[in-house]
Parts: structure tokens; sequence; C-alpha cells
């Protein structure tokens, strides 16, 4: 699956990139850009320090066009510009994983981009999904599935990428367990387990779907090397790499249910508490489904169907932030803890 079947001479290529400026946008595009890729990124112009200067030094090598993905007039006018393109790369995702939010991005504005896909003529689309919308339970899965549905039907070869846990995503206890907190887990921590895969090694395996037909119009779960890791697992190798003793703090799971419960009452009554319930159903979501590829047929997530991909381990990944910090790491608004 690693190995492109096209030469290099065979694919001078241009690239549409929209969700560029996020956490795996950005190393898309390095990767595009670093292959020899024409590549346009589609951003957001942000405010404030930096702005569009910043924006343009992340995404150095493409051509960086400022617009709204959500709106199909900037997106043409802007983005498009009557130009062609061969391929689009969507590295979209909602925010926080709000119900108005997943609706607005998950689905609509990459539904938007599958749209000007075919009005600039390109033959491909590659679309990063998420390994979680095989058990769907929450609007922005429900968002990803509806709009994956219309990509295998629109008539353009299509590569649906599904990874496993980010680093990131699991990096969110770091600085507690460096300052000498406990690590904190639900039920005895082995709930749930992922093969979790670097952005850098993410990227690479995104960019090989427009060089590898094995990765055309098909549906790829992909993880990390390595074996799959459980919760506590994640927690005593953070305590080996600083020399320490485990310490742990077991939360019970029915608390999300308790949370939910009044949330879900109370938004009710105040409209505006719906995404803090739905919140609370992502927090949930996370701490009791394992990243890895449902089995139907054993009704259990398996480690094994599920495929690694890449050189970058967590190991590595700890042993760093815990050495220089958690910058360009930052979890924002998808922090569990």
């Amino acid at each position: 699956m690693n190995t492109p079947s096209h030469t290099f001479s065979q694919r001078a290529r241009r690239v549409f990139v929209v969700g560029s400026t996020g956490y795996i946008g950005k190393f898309v595009v390095r990767e595009l850009v670093l292959r020899g890729y024409e590549v346009v990124s589609f951003a957001r112009e942000r405010s404030g320090t930096g702005g569009a200067d910043e924006i343009r030094r992340e995404l150095k090598g493409s051509e960086v066009r400022f617009g709204d993905v959500g709106s199909m007039d900037s997106l043409m006018r802007t983005g498009i510009k009557g130009e062609q393109f061969d391929v689009f790369v969507s590295c979209l995702t909602s925010r926080n994983g709000g119900i108005k939010d997943s609706w607005n991005i998950d689905y609509q504005a990459t539904r938007n981009a599958l749209d000007a896909a075919k009005a600039a003529g390109a033959t491909h689309f590659v679309l990063l999904s998420a390994i979680c919308v095989q058990k769907p339970l929450l609007e922005f899965q429900r968002a990803k599935l509806k709009f994956e549905g219309e990509l295998i039907a629109s008539g353009l070869t299509w590569s649906i990428v599904r990874p496993t846990a980010f680093f990131k995503s699991i990096a969110g206890q770091v600085e507690s367990v460096k300052k000498g907190k406990p690590y904190i887990m639900f039920g005895n921590g082995e709930l749930t387990a992922c093969k979790p895969i670097s952005e850098a090694d993410l990227a690479r395996f995104i960019v090989n779907c427009l060089e590898n037909s094995e990765q055309q119009n098909t549906v790829m779960p992909i993880g990390g090397p390595g074996e799959a890791i459980s919760a506590r697992q994640q927690g005593e190798l953070l305590f080996e790499l600083l020399g320490r003793e485990p310490k742990f703090k077991n939360m019970p799971i029915a608390m999300f249910d308790v949370i939910i419960a009044l949330l879900s009452l109370l938004s009710k009554i105040f409209p505006k508490l719906q995404d803090k319930a739905e919140f609370a159903r992502i927090g949930k979501y996370y701490c009791s489904e394992s990243m890895l590829v449902f089995d139907a047929k054993s009704g259990k997530y398996s480690a094994d169907l599920t495929p690694s991909y890449g050189s970058d381990t967590l190991r590595e990944f700890y042993k760093r932030v815990l050495k220089e910090g958690l910058k360009g790491q930052e979890l924002g608004e998808h922090a569990v803890f």
C-alpha cells in the first residue's frame, strides 16, 4: 500500500486543498509541495497577530487563496477563479463537534468543495474522514457519513481516509502528568485502544492516494506503526519516560450518563445547551469506544484488522513533548481533559 503506482513524471498535476490550515491540512500541503505538485491552499483569513502572512508562512510553497468554504460563491470566485484542477483534497473538520458546526463543515462545506471540484474539472477527490464514523452515535459522524455517501456516488475517483487517533488527541495529559498529577483514565484504563498516527505519516498516506491506484475508490482505515495501545498503557508509557512510578486516577464512565441526561433535559428549556450535551456525548464516546476497525462479525474492535502505516512512534512523540512542550500540538476545543 505504501508504494505509489505512478512515476513522478506522469503526475504533473494541480491540487486544490480545503482545510489547509487545520492540524493535518498543513502537513498535507507540505507533503504535496515536497513531491512537486502545484498546490493551491484555500483558507479563511485569520484576524489578529500574523494573519494572512502567518498563514502563507505555514503553507509555504503553495499558492494561498483566502475565502469562505462555507460559501459556494466565495469558493468559486476567490478559490477556483475559473481555473482547472486535477485533484481536490479535503481536510475539513468541524472545530468542536457541535451540532450546527458539524453539519455546516463536515457536511455542507465539504459538499461545496465536491461541487467546486466538479466545476473545476477535477477527476479525483481525497477526503480525510475519521475511523469513528463506522459506529455513528454523534452528529459530526452522521454529517461525515452523509458526505461520504455522496462522494462515492459522485462519479469522480474518490479516496476516503479514516485515521485512528492522532498523536495530539492523546497528548492532553502530558503536561499535567509532567507536573506530578495522576493520569486520569476511565474504568480500568482498558476500555479503549488505538493505533495513534503522527500528522506527518498521515499526510504521506493521504498524498499517496494521488499516486497509488490501490488507494482509489476505496475506504481506508489507517493507524500508525506498532501494536494498539490502551489508555492505561499510554499512562504507563508517560510515567516510564519520566522515570516515575505510575499514579492513576480512575473515573467512572457512568459520570457521562448523568451529565448527558441533565444537559439534555435543560437544553429543552435552554436550547444553547444542546451543544454542551453533544460535547458530553463526544467525551463519553472517546472514553468508551476504541479507535480501531470494528469487526461486525465479532461485534468487537480489532487491532489486527486495523492497518498500520508510517514510522513515527508514540514513544518518540512523548519523549519529544516531555522535553520541548506541546507547541504546535495545541488541542484547543478538541481537548477531552
